[in-house]
């Protein structure tokens, strides 16, 4: 019955009318679900917790907030204020809409891009937002902006040597098979052994406390934790991965006020999550196109100089004369363009999505760059040359061995070189590519900025290919040298030698105790006399030995105490690194973090694929093991690992930090990740004695 015949019937029977009203329930109130940079004061609303987020005097980072609507209201209006002040600046604070899952159709994202605060301390952010309805909601974070204080002499150039995975026990197995040790005593020093002051680095990213390389580097280079897979930036709600909130770096930083320039030198592909977080701004790592593009749209304004290392597939326009390139990877998803206000406020260009056909290689040489396509170019690029772009291989450049093998003529399964089989044989050593970066770098009066990776260390480390490993970080090592060298006759250079994280839980557990004619004699034997099952290892189906067989090979051999012994590398006098790491008495590397593999004590004839390269799909790298799973199965015992489903992973344990110039004595007890940013800022803005 409706509320017009109860009326009616009320008339009718004398009673007063009653009209029923409903009411409107309120509007529910905005609330803040993210504040940038972030804070333990906004997360956790403790003040007394260590601050997160920090910055140098005028060195810039957006300022972002998240407000969520309530019902249907939609936000109108946000400020951002510092200690109580109202932010004032050129850049307008814009609006847009969250576009992950979650939030009300009126929610807007806050954002004024590019600010900087030159007053020492711990400052108070707050966010105030008012939606439609005239409801408001304020919400506060805090960082910190670190002083710089007089304190001698500036340092003008910062090296920074990262070791990529490298952890104590990386660095001591390269020792002891560089150097060797009789008697209980090192026989020799690693070059990064000899540098004065050493320390400890706590490595965790801003979500977790197992990094991985992209917030392992940018902390470095920015001194700010980000989340794993983002560079450079703070997180954000898009689901645009070049818009979050930027944070400047250190070498844009130094070039913006100093006119330093930048250098990064790698043996990975170019667009990899090290080399990327000293010059690149994304959330997500892996999107190679629009990486590269944007080192070369924003390498005027922030001084990119020397870029070397492998990748070139990136550089390469998709289709020539309507042609596709088989080592071309260009690509529409992966490309990038930024928001006006972002490209206007950090003074970038905006990009332009879906160039796939772009020739990068022909931009940096019309942007003054001198280009290096092999080893040969490289060693010949002329003592005048100003800007260096080197592409050495189509994605990671091959490892220290396979490298080394091709010199020395030595041939793989497919009768050739293993570097033949990536069709870009001629490819440099590491330690020659920093002498070539620093050549052109040290031409800057105003100083540089360089990165130097030794990036396999921790890619041969997930695979658990120690020979690779150990002679990836011999490799590096070296290139440590000529820093060193450099540093010792140009006084104000810092050297800092590190690594992002550990990776694969490495130790050294001992030694083998046959001779390797001992040991292949039982691996033939083991190979004739194996049972097998069938297991399932991720979505591969393998054959693993069962442990009564693979016990038996591994008792006879592993030796540990005092059977480990002091094991002895012959070098050649050729090129300085092992004649074989097939020696004799060989050591033997274990994995905390390791996956399912097998053990044969020897030396694998071929990496395994990498499934970055573009010809991976074809012979012969198709015919390369696609895992450790599938890696000396026919003769090697199985290991269970700790972790699924085929790769070592990256640990939290702390790795070692060693530094040698001008402000190398900050480089000493434990320290977060961002500290070693901060320490050398403060030699270069500041200045620091000289030990």
């Amino acid at each position: 019955m409706n509320r017009n015949v109860n009326s009616f019937l009320a008339m009718a029977l004398g009673l007063a009318t009653v009209s029923t009203v409903v009411a409107r329930p309120p509007t529910p109130a905005p609330s803040v679900t993210r504040l940038t940079p972030p804070s333990q004061l906004f997360s956790l609303g403790d003040a007394s917790l260590p601050v997160v987020a920090r910055f140098l005097p005028g060195q810039r980072f957006d300022l972002q907030a998240t407000v969520k609507a309530g019902g249907s209201a939609v936000i109108t209006n946000a400020w951002f204020s510092v200690d109580g002040s109202p932010v004032v600046s050129t850049n307008p604070v814009t609006l847009k809409v969250p576009t992950v899952s979650g939030f009300t159709a009126g929610s807007r994202i806050a954002t004024l891009r590019a600010y900087s605060s030159l007053v020492p301390g711990v400052h108070t952010l707050t966010i105030t937002a008012q939606q439609d309805d005239g409801s408001s909601v304020s919400a506060s974070g805090n960082f910190e902006v670190v002083g710089i204080t007089a304190s001698g002499r500036k340092a003008r150039n910062i090296i920074v040597c990262l070791g990529d995975g490298m952890g104590i026990a990386h660095r001591t197995a390269a020792r002891l098979v560089a150097k060797g040790s009789n008697l209980g005593k090192s026989n020799g020093k690693l070059n990064m052994d000899t540098m004065p002051f050493t320390g400890l680095v706590e490595t965790a990213s801003l979500n977790s406390i197992v990094t991985d390389s992209a917030p392992g580097m940018a902390c470095y280079s920015s001194g700010n934790k980000a989340q794993n897979s983002q560079e450079g930036v703070f997180p954000d709600d898009t689901t645009d991965a070049f818009d979050n909130p930027r944070v400047e770096y250190a070498g844009e930083y130094l070039h913006r006020t100093q006119g330093a320039a930048i250098g990064i030198v790698t043996t990975a592909d170019v667009f990899d999550a090290t080399p990327a977080a000293c010059a690149i701004h994304t959330s997500n790592r892996g999107l190679g196109t629009g990486i590269i593009d944007q080192y070369i749209d924003e390498a005027v304004p922030n001084g990119l100089t020397v870029l070397l290392g492998g990748g070139r597939k990136w550089f390469l326009p998709a289709y020539t004369n309507g042609v596709k390139q088989a080592t071309s990877v260009r690509a529409s998803s992966s490309d990038y363009t930024l928001p006006s206000e972002l490209s206007s406020a950090w003074n970038v260009p905006p990009g332009v999505k879906g160039d796939t056909n772009r020739d990068v290689i022909a931009d940096f040489v019309a942007a003054g760059f001198s280009y290096a396509p092999d080893n040969t170019t490289l060693a010949a690029v002329p003592a005048n040359a100003s800007k260096l772009l080197g592409l050495f291989s189509f994605s990671n450049m091959n490892v220290t061995k396979d490298k080394i093998d091709g010199r020395r003529g030595i041939n793989g399964p497919n009768g050739q070189p293993v570097v033949n089989d990536y069709l870009l044989p001629d490819q440099p050593m590491l330690d020659d590519m920093t002498g070539k970066a620093l050549q052109v770098l040290s031409k800057n009066p105003n100083g540089f900025f360089l990165m130097v990776e030794g990036a396999s260390i921790d890619k041969q480390a997930h695979l658990m290919d120690s020979d690779r490993w150990i002679l990836e970080a011999i490799e590096f090592d070296k290139a440590v040298g000529r820093a060193l060298d450099f540093a010792k006759t140009n006084i104000d250079t810092l050297v800092i030698v590190t690594a992002d994280h550990e990776c694969g839980g490495i130790n050294i557990i001992g030694a083998t105790t046959k001779t390797k004619a001992q040991r292949d004699a039982l691996l033939a034997s083991n190979s004739t006399a194996t049972q097998v099952v069938t297991n399932l290892i991720g979505n591969n189906v393998v054959q693993k030995f069962t442990n009564n067989i693979g016990e038996a090979l591994r008792d006879k051999v592993v030796g540990t105490y005092d059977a480990a012994g002091f094991p002895v590398y012959p070098k050649s006098v050729t090129d300085g690194y092992p004649v074989t790491m097939d020696v004799d008495q060989k050591i033997l590397i274990g994995y905390a973090g390791g996956a399912d593999r097998f053990e044969n004590f020897t030396t694998a004839p071929t990496p395994l694929q990498d499934s970055q390269q573009p010809l991976v799909t074809v012979a012969p790298l198709n015919g390369y093991p696609a895992s450790a799973a599938f890696r000396g199965t026919a003769d090697g015992y199985f290991i269970s690992g700790a972790v699924p489903p085929d790769q070592a992973v990256h640990t939290a344990s702390d790795i070692p930090v060693s530094a040698y110039g001008r402000g190398a004595a900050a480089y000493t007890g434990v320290m977060d990740n961002t500290d070693v940013f901060f320490k050398a800022m403060q030699a270069v803005l500041g200045g620091a004695t000289r030990p």
